[in-house]
């Protein structure tokens, strides 16, 4: 890594979609509202899990979102309003290095104008 923060509140939100178009229309709102800087699209995934007593085995796509702390909530509310699912998988960690260059980005583009 380059220059880093130690301050850095940076925050990646990993989401599962169905198809493409849910992942786009998601990705599309969460930059347009400024609550995520970027959105990247990560297809060819493949998830196993139990839901309702019964293991499934469903293809989608991955969202890795780039946001603050701050916004994840945000980011929260607005992938629960626009996904199909039910119980939509919303999985926030830390990002505890980076680039300074990158991280002052995203503090910038995740502020509300």
């Amino acid at each position: 890594m380059n220059e880093t923060r130690n301050d850095a509140d940076a925050r990646m939100v990993y989401v599962t979609c169905p198809d493409r178009e849910t992942a786009r229309t998601i990705a599309s709102a969460l930059v347009e509202h400024h609550e995520a800087a970027c959105v990247n699209i990560v297809p060819g995934l493949e998830s196993v899990y139990r839901w309702r007593g019964k293991v499934e085995i469903d293809e989608e796509l991955l969202l890795l979102i780039k946001t603050r702390a701050a916004r994840v909530a945000d980011v929260q509310a607005r992938v629960e309003s626009l996904h199909p699912d039910e119980l939509p998988e919303v999985v926030a960690v830390r990002l505890c290095d980076g680039s300074k260059g990158y991280l002052d980005w995203l503090d910038q583009q995740t502020t509300p104008q």
